[in-house]
């Protein structure tokens, strides 16, 4: 049964369901959220899909965190989960490239899942008047105007310049009032549609719900691949002695993303969940903001100097759909909120 009104009202969620439970982003938030509160119920919810995620399953059940194999594009999936009071959703195809490289059978399952999935979840926070925590992307940004912006190259990097052609833009990054009109990838669109939806829903019935749109993450347990997870993936083929290449842009490398630690996102969902009317409503920048960005070129260095190891790298004038020289979180609003 549900928990009176008071019980809603405390500090700590009783019950917590993380839907895309047994990736690298999931799995540490339900570990995070059971460390927080060991007395919380915390359900860890995944189809394993994606390779890797098994490996995290019995992680998380010796913490504790119960594991349940569903699928978000089944409501029935999740209906078997029962009650919870608060919903971390972030079970999403993660891939940029979703439906450009595999055609249009990975761009439907990317819908299914990143919007039917995501409304599947929201629908199923509204009967059980749960809080949502919703993750987003900084994708959700157009690249057709990302790529328009004015930057100087360093002898390691591109840099932003204060004067843009378009508001939210400046020598910080990109904040949230930066345009939204333009193409995005089918992922960054799926993921915009799902916002708009769990602010509708929020709006229609009164469900409390904050979207978090998170820049590059990255952290312990993360199976980088090319599409997605780039830190770690050269980290592992510095590691490993695998070729590497820079793509687009000359082939320099010096194509620039912010960074934020697993932990750091962790902390701040952790006062989401105990803070729910305090964030409902809120769309916030999370990312590692321009202290904490990397070019390729500069993290090939670092990755050197911590293995020791030195790799071939291919210089490639060819581009990625939707690829960006750079791209960094200005997370103004969000450290305004969390002064």
């Amino acid at each position: 049964m549900p928990p009176t009104d008071t019980a809603l009202a405390t500090a700590q969620p009783a019950r917590v369901l993380v839907t895309g439970g047994a990736g690298f982003v999931g799995s540490n938030l339900a570990l995070a959220i059971k460390r927080q509160w060991p007395s919380c119920e915390v359900v860890a919810f995944d189809n394993l899909r994606r390779r890797g995620s098994e490996l995290n399953v019995p992680r998380l059940q010796e913490a504790e965190v119960r594991f349940h194999h569903g699928d978000v594009r089944n409501a029935s999936d999740l209906m078997e989960v029962g009650y919870v009071d608060a919903i971390v959703e972030c079970s999403a195809e993660p891939s940029v490239l979703a439906g450009v490289e595999n055609g249009p059978a990975s761009a439907r399952f990317l819908v299914d899942t990143n919007l039917f999935g995501a409304i599947n979840c929201v629908e199923f926070a509204r009967t059980n008047h749960a809080t949502v925590i919703f993750i987003s992307t900084s994708r959700v940004y157009p690249y057709t105007l990302l790529a328009d912006l004015n930057y100087q190259e360093s002898p390691t990097r591109f840099v932003l310049s204060d004067e843009q052609p378009y508001p939210g833009a400046s020598a910080r990054g990109i904040d949230e009032t930066f345009p939204l009109d333009g193409a995005r990838t089918l992922y960054g669109a799926t993921k915009l549609a799902a916002e708009h939806l769990v602010a509708e829903y929020s709006a229609m019935y009164g469900l409390e719900a904050v979207i978090n749109r998170c820049g590059v993450v990255a952290g312990p347990w993360q199976f980088g691949r090319v599409d997605q997870g780039f830190l770690t993936y050269w980290l592992l083929a510095h590691y490993f002695g695998a070729p590497l290449k820079y793509l687009g842009f000359g082939g320099s490398g010096k194509q620039v993303r912010d960074v934020l630690h697993v932990d750091d996102l962790a902390d701040l969902v952790l006062d989401q969940l105990a803070r729910p009317s305090f964030w409902s409503g809120r769309i916030v920048n999370v990312g590692g903001g321009l202290r904490s960005s990397v070019s390729l070129c500069e993290l090939t260095e670092i990755c050197r100097e911590l293995t020791g190891n030195s790799v071939e790298i291919v210089a490639s004038e060819q581009e990625r759909p939707g690829d960006i020289p750079i791209y960094i979180s200005n997370c103004a609003r969000l450290e305004a909120l969390a002064s």
